[in-house]
């Protein structure tokens, strides 16, 4: 008996594997939400080393952290068990970002003013990794101006402060003090750990999601992309140092540390992208664009109208993807397809003025919109091909990041 064809894993390498982050908590109600933070990060491959105030731990206990990183908790510069009661800047030469979350109006104080009387302070002071500060307070105090100065005071020593958002806080009010979500500060922390990578100082467009065509008020003709290969592309363009401009169509969180501009239609798409690639380095066209728009938009709902069907004229829909020009832009084009894979790429490359198109086929499993996968194709003008295999798409987006990169370099 022949036994089951095993399905193919999706190759994935963790975004964070490797890095070291220090977290950093103090005692703010907001503590609880650091223990979703120190998952998230440890789930990307990151080594979590946490630190916490007395203050903190009335809060949330230090073996909810150690059961989340598997690692001691420091929580003073003097435990017995802990690096720092040797050398209480162990952790500060290790980490390769430190990440304040939450950060009260005390810690703020002492960390502008330099002041150095417990673990995460001595760490603020002692490292030379970025330093991402994210306040959590009741509205009044983040609002007062000794803690407006002292934020301006790091912030001028080169901190990112993320945050706070708005929203209704501990005390019942409702303003500006609660902690950012916890994709938002790993996203910033991703983004710090690859400021200084290859891509740095490129500038990245990458386009997502589908457009909407409208036929009336409230209707419109669209196509199943969900945008999560554009967005994983953003992402993926952003840890590695790049600055990231992604023009979406697409209903998804915007990602932390990107340019995101909403767009619906593919005028408007095409008006935000052809301007702002005269600057760029690289546009990457992820997004489903219309073929097809309605040759009249009604300025009313459409109402049905006896048994008869309605027929909606179509016009083409022009090709903006050539008009995207920059001295030295790199384009590269995307081929969703359900047959004859790499004739109809190859078709799209020179037409479009792309370096290479990335083709797949819908229709295969782990390869149709909305799936967390894709198995793409890379495929130039003259037909040259290089098939990947089933990844997520974060890793689809380096691999399309890879092949650019000589491109770049080159011109």
């Amino acid at each position: 008996m022949t036994p089951p064809i095993s399905p193919i894993q999706p190759i994935s390498r963790p975004p964070l594997e490797g890095k070291t982050v220090v977290l950093c908590v103090t005692g703010s109600i907001a503590a609880y939400k650091a223990a979703d933070v120190a998952s998230k990060l440890v789930q990307l491959g990151a080594i979590v080393e946490v630190i916490m105030t007395k203050s903190a731990a009335q809060f949330v206990g230090k073996s909810t952290f150690e059961a989340l990183t598997h690692r001691p908790v420091t929580t003073g510069l003097w435990e017995a068990q802990s690096e720092l009661s040797i050398d209480h800047v162990a952790l500060a030469l290790r980490a390769d970002c430190v990440l304040i979350a939450p950060a009260t109006a005390n810690t703020i104080a002492k960390l502008a003013l330099g002041i150095t009387d417990d673990p995460i302070t001595a760490t603020y002071l002692a490292t030379e990794a970025p330093v991402i500060i994210a306040p959590a307070m009741d509205a009044d105090m983040f609002a007062s101006p000794s803690t407006q100065r002292n934020v301006t005071t790091l912030q001028n020593d080169g901190v990112v402060i993320a945050g706070p958002s708005e929203g209704r806080l501990a005390s019942g009010l409702v303003g500006k003090g609660r902690l950012v979500e916890t994709a938002e500060l790993v996203g910033l922390v991703r983004q710090a750990i690859g400021k200084h990578g290859d891509y740095a100082g490129r500038n990245v467009i990458v386009s997502a999601g589908g457009t909407k065509q409208p036929i009336d008020p409230v209707r419109y003709i669209s196509n199943r992309s969900t945008g999560k290969m554009g967005y994983a592309i953003a992402e993926a363009a952003r840890d590695r140092g790049a600055n990231v401009t992604l023009v979406t169509a697409a209903n998804l969180p915007n990602p932390a540390g990107v340019k995101v501009v909403k767009t619906s239609t593919v005028e408007a798409m095409r008006d935000a992208i052809v301007p702002a690639s005269s600057d760029a380095d690289l546009l990457i066209m992820a997004a489903a664009i219309s073929d097809f728009t309605p040759a009249n938009v009604a300025d009313h709902k459409i109402k049905k109208q006896g048994e008869g069907s309605m027929t909606i004229d179509l016009d083409k829909v022009e090709d903006f993807m050539p008009l995207s020009q920059g001295k030295n832009l790199v384009k590269v084009a995307f081929a969703a397809e359900t047959n004859d894979l790499e004739s109809n790429a190859q078709a799209k490359a020179a037409p479009k003025g792309a370096a290479f198109v990335v083709a797949n086929n819908v229709s295969e499993p782990g390869s149709g919109f909305g799936t967390d996968t894709n198995k793409v194709t890379f495929v130039d003008a003259d037909g040259n091909t290089d098939p990947q295999p089933l990844m997520d798409k974060l890793d689809v987006g380096h691999a399309i990041l890879d092949r650019a990169l000589p491109l770049l370099t080159k011109r």
